[in-house]
Parts: structure tokens; sequence; C-alpha cells
């Protein structure tokens, strides 16, 4: 063992009695044929490899090969239910390949991600998954000049770093707010977080604000409360606050579902009838908005699709570029739905 304890290949070979090249050659080698005496003494190795313990370090290959066999990504928050569901997409995607995923999230906040870019470039993945396209200047420099493929999620870009897989925040709103113009709603609000918290948030705003214009519709009902991801108290004191300001006010578009449960159990609160009194939608088709009671109108979002097709785009460019070509950037549209339910 070395100084802190820990099982060389060293050890192996001397409990076995055999060279530190045997050893390697068995486990970097697994499906290479072998007589039976070899193979015989591979599967000694492997099995006393399992009986002490020990982790075969991959630094030297990963620099030798240029081959880590994971992937990066990063996400905006570990407690979002969407943000989770597009991990699991990406992990089933390249797990299926062997790959492996290395996560860290950034807390809604750019210069997090940035270091965190940097971080994971260090250790060699094979290819990066971000969240968005919103990225300080440094981090896009890092991310084009990695020399891995590159994929932003969860937004249609008009000029992305290499790879899109996503949607367009503003139109869904958009087509959310014809909606419920089409259902007779006229006055209608935003309630969300403060624009320069969450990029999402902001173009869901601006597709609101461009629904009701060319709606010609007064656009001017907007409250922007608390920083992203916003809570559901947030959103709670916000629809008060709107409504107080608008006592008109027909109809409320939140920025998520989360705002819109919080939005709706306030005017449950205050005996505010959902939606004889205000009509109230949510983003993102959320557990909890379906849970509820009534349930809420939404933007329903295939989470997990996100995560799914911007892993199988990965495997593609990652299998192109071992071989020393690269893959044409691509942009993937990920199809929502306007799901209307029973809070409008």
């Amino acid at each position: 063992m070395d100084g802190q304890g820990q099982v060389t290949m060293a050890d192996i070979a001397a409990q076995l009695g055999v060279s530190k090249m045997t050893v390697s050659r068995a486990l970097s080698q697994p499906t290479r044929r072998r007589s039976d005496a070899s193979e015989a003494l591979r599967q000694r190795i492997l099995i006393t490899c399992q009986e002490m313990g020990y982790v075969m370090d991959q630094t030297a290959r990963t620099f030798s090969s240029k081959r880590s066999g994971f992937i990066a990504t990063l996400i905006p928050a570990l407690n979002n239910s969407n943000f989770s569901d597009t991990a699991h997409g990406l992990t089933s995607a390249v797990e299926s390949a062997g790959m492996q995923v290395l996560m860290g999230y950034t807390d809604y906040d750019m210069p997090t991600e940035e270091r965190l870019i940097r971080t994971l470039l260090m250790r060699r993945p094979e290819g990066i998954v971000v969240t968005g396209g919103s990225h300080t200047p440094l981090a896009i420099k890092l991310l084009e000049s990695s020399g891995v493929p590159v994929v932003e999620t969860w937004d249609l870009l008009d000029e992305p770093i290499e790879h899109n897989v996503g949607f367009s925040n503003a139109q869904a709103v958009s087509e959310l707010v014809l909606a419920l113009h089409g259902k007779g709603y006229r006055r209608m609000g935003f309630l969300g977080g403060l624009p320069q918290s969450d990029a999402r948030g902001a173009e869901r705003r601006r597709g609101f604000l461009e629904a009701m214009r060319q709606l010609g519709l007064d656009a001017t009902r907007t409250l922007a409360i608390g920083s992203a991801p916003v809570s559901m108290e947030a959103g709670a004191q916000g629809v008060a606050h709107m409504v107080t300001r608008w006592p008109d006010l027909e109809a409320v578009v939140c920025v998520s579902d989360h705002v819109a449960f919080g939005a709706l159990s306030e005017c449950q609160r205050r005996g505010w009838s959902v939606p004889g009194r205000l009509a109230i939608a949510g983003f993102g088709g959320f557990e909890v908005a379906k849970a509820c009671h009534p349930q809420i109108t939404t933007v329903a979002v295939d989470s997990a699709g996100i995560g799914k097709v911007a892993g199988q785009l990965l495997l593609k460019a990652i299998s192109l570029a071992r071989s020393g070509q690269k893959l044409a950037p691509e942009t993937v549209v990920v199809p929502y739905q306007i799901e209307i339910r029973g809070s409008t």
C-alpha cells in the first residue's frame, strides 16, 4: 500500500507473485483473446483486485489515450426536479455507451459556472453539457477552446457555442398567453424573478410582453420579485402585490409552476376563487402543478428528453472526435406542450 493506505497495482502484483505489467495488461485489455491459462490468471487478478479494494488510477491512461470515459455537465440546481430529470436523461443516454457523468451545479450564478467549467475541463472530459446559453465571456472562451464537444441545453439559441438542444422559452410563454386570450382573458400580468438572476425567466417575460403587444393588450402588469429560483413564498407575496396594484387583473402568468403554486395558495388563503376571481398559469410541468386543486395550467417541458437527446448528440460527437473527425454543429428542438387545466 502507498503512504495513505491506498491499495496499489504493486500490492496486487506482490499478492499474486506476478509483475506489475501483468496486472496492468489484465486490467487494461479485458477483451483481448487469451489462452486458457492466461485467462485463468486474469480472473485471479480481477478477483484479487476486488478482494483488496483496488481502484484503477485512470490518470495516465487518460493522458495517453485522450479518452477519459466521462462527460461533464452543469445544472442550475439539484433540488429542481426539471433539472434533475434532465441530468437523469443525460446519464441514462451516455451510460448505455459506457460513459460516466461528472456533475456540478451553478446555483444560477454565472461566475460560479465559469469556475466550475475551468475545474471540470482540468479533468479532461470528452464532452461537456451546460444549461442555458448565457455565460461569462471567459466561460465562453473556455468552452470554445476546450477541444471537446459542447452542448447547450434548455434554450434555443441564435448563436450557440457548438451544439444546442432545447426550445424557445419566449415562444412557449407567447403561446400560453395566446391560449389564455382564446379563453377570454384580456387583463393579464406576469410574475417572475429579477431578470438578471435567470436568463430563461427573462426570456419567458419577453415572450409574455411580445404576445400581449401582438394582441394589442396592456403589457405593463409585470412584477419581478426575488432571485432565481423564485420560491413559492415569493409567488404568494407577488400575487398579493399584483392584485393590490392592479385590482382589475384577470390572469397571472408565472415564471414557474412553483411560483404559480405559491400564488394559488395565497389566493385560497384570501378566499379568492381560482379561476373565478383570478386565473393562474405556470411553467415547467412540475408534479406540484398536478397535485394541487385546481390543477395549474402550465407549459409542460420534456425535461428528461432534453437530457437524453443531449447525451445522444454528445455520444455522436465524441465517437467522431475519437476518430479524428468533428461533428458539424447541430440544433435539436425538443417539443413542449401547453396544458390548459382547472386554474384557468
